[in-house]
């Protein structure tokens, strides 16, 4: 009986390709990376080809490492970086590079384009900001910029289809990816005819829309031997990362969250509408379960701030962790224990890399505000983290004014990993916090869940309950949640009144 599947997650380092059984059961993995192009400034590629050596050689590692037959694999699966561009022939052969999401070469597009359709309205029919960093406006600076590409282009794509295509030959996408197009209706499930016409485009040079959980093919006899699979084997196209992410992360419900901590961060909510807000403060994906949505609000330096905090001012625990064996990140946070809740009234402002939703202020900075001359390095510390983590409840109070309910919030990624941290957020959230099993095996989690429930390995998306279960609650403490109520507060006040000072500073 077939009763493997094989989760592939195409990330922006690398693609990594995770084994699961019939059981939920995880039974390896292995990681092929790839490099990204930034020939110039704003622009970020990377080559189609990579991505299609990294799945064949992950495909191949795996199989060996894990001594798995190739004829137990039930399906292949995918989850794959979104907002890209991938232009393909009429032999689903890529064109070029392919523009990824990190791209924001398309900003001239984003402008011309915001004078033919209402940016309020991209808003309502995509759920996203009208943006150069989606798909659509790469697209448009393709058209403009080289014509010949965009003659010879049959289909544009995101990064998962693109290998779906090669492996069947079969073009297609699923919802949680299209809705970072910037060209979807998420209330409809289709592409827009009103912004695909203010564009230009045509809605043929754009994928069919399957389910996430659809065999979209069969792997084909020309490329078996390549990837190292049996021809024929099913292929299930699988979703976005985002939405993979929190169907891995269990938040497969209504009203149902989590928070994903890593260099970056974001929190997702399941809902059975998109939320539209009237700010454009937050945004919206597809489910990855069909009638579900996930608004999402990200930030862009979560860990990132604690890593900044690490390199420049832990030098001491960085040397002993290495000594120790263990991660610099545990020493430090037994430093920042010793500063009391609200480190002193010593505020942090995590915006090392400008700030996204629902800031949205690219010229955002970081500071500490308070300090004074009796503040030590575990305010610091501990201030770094409660910084961090008041800004998500910034997300999080978004959602909240939109009428979004969750009693609780799963943390997911490798920041999640400290229990220290871990209550810090329960006390700053107000709701108790789940850490799961699986805390950076979530999309591939979720990826294999599209894969089970479409060969019907799996008997509906609730197995993550089994693939992914909850380890440990963290409830908030009552004392501690009432000076992060009134720090919130004043960390809202402080960025207010330092956006002139951002702004004077970038000019």
């Amino acid at each position: 009986m077939k009763q493997l599947i094989i989760a592939h997650d195409l990330g922006t380092t690398g693609n990594k390709a995770t084994l699961f059984d019939h059981e939920g059961r995880m039974l390896g993995s292995a990681f092929e990376a790839y490099a990204t192009e930034y020939a110039h400034f704003g622009w970020a590629e990377q080559s189609p080809e990579n991505w299609w050596r990294a799945v064949c050689g992950a495909t191949r590692a795996l199989l060996e490492h894990t001594h798995a037959k190739v004829q137990d694999v039930a399906c292949v699966v995918f989850s794959g970086q979104m907002m890209g561009c991938v232009a393909l022939d009429d032999r689903a052969r890529p064109l070029r590079n392919a523009i990824i999401w990190a791209d924001q070469r398309s900003q001239a597009q984003e402008r011309e384009l915001s004078d033919r359709v209402d940016a309020a309205e991209v808003y309502r029919i995509t759920g996203h900001r009208l943006s150069a960093s989606y798909s659509l406006c790469k697209i448009l600076w393709l058209r403009d910029n080289e014509p010949e590409v965009f003659r010879r282009t049959a289909k544009f794509v995101n990064a998962k289809d693109a290998i779906v295509a090669r492996l069947t030959g079969v073009v297609v996408t699923d919802p949680s990816d299209a809705s970072g197009t910037n060209v979807f209706d998420l209330a409809q499930g289709v592409w827009s005819e009103p912004i695909l016409e203010a564009a230009g485009l045509d809605v043929d040079l754009l994928p069919e829309l399957r389910a996430a959980t659809d065999v979209v093919g069969g792997v084909l006899p020309e490329v078996a031997s390549e990837i190292g699979l049996l021809a024929g084997t099913p292929v299930v196209i699988g979703g976005g990362d985002g939405s993979c992410a929190a169907a891995g992360a269990g938040v497969i419900a209504e009203n149902s969250a989590y928070n994903y901590i890593g260099s970056s961060s974001w929190v997702g909510v399941a809902t059975a509408s998109p939320i539209l807000d009237p700010s454009q403060r937050t945004f919206t994906w597809a489910h990855l379960v069909p009638g579900l949505f996930s608004p999402t609000g990200t930030m862009q330096a979560a860990g990132a701030s604690y890593q900044w905090v690490r390199d420049q001012l832990c030098a001491e625990e960085s040397g002993a962790a290495r000594a120790l064996g263990v991660s610099p990140y545990e020493l430090m946070n037994l430093v920042a224990s010793a500063s009391p809740p609200g480190a002193n009234q010593l505020l942090f402002l995590p915006y090392l890399l400008g700030e996204r939703s629902p800031r949205w202020n690219p010229r955002a900075r970081g500071a500490f505000v308070g300090l004074d001359i009796r503040h030590t390095r575990a305010d610091m510390l501990r201030a770094t983290l409660e910084g961090i983590t008041l800004n998500l409840r910034v997300i999080v109070e978004a959602f909240r004014d939109q009428g979004a309910c969750f009693g609780s919030i799963r943390l997911i990624g490798g920041g999640a990993r400290g229990r220290f941290w871990n209550q810090i957020m329960a006390d700053v959230f107000g709701v108790p916090v789940h850490r799961m099993a699986f805390l950076e095996e979530a999309t591939s989690m979720g990826a294999a869940l599209a894969g089970g429930v479409g060969v019907g390995l799996y008997r509906s998306f609730d197995m993550v309950e089994q693939m992914n279960p909850l380890v440990e609650t963290l409830h908030p403490n009552g004392d501690h949640a009432a000076v992060y109520e009134h720090n919130f507060s004043a960390f809202n006040a402080a960025y207010d009144a330092l956006v002139p000072v951002f702004d004077e500073l970038a000019v």
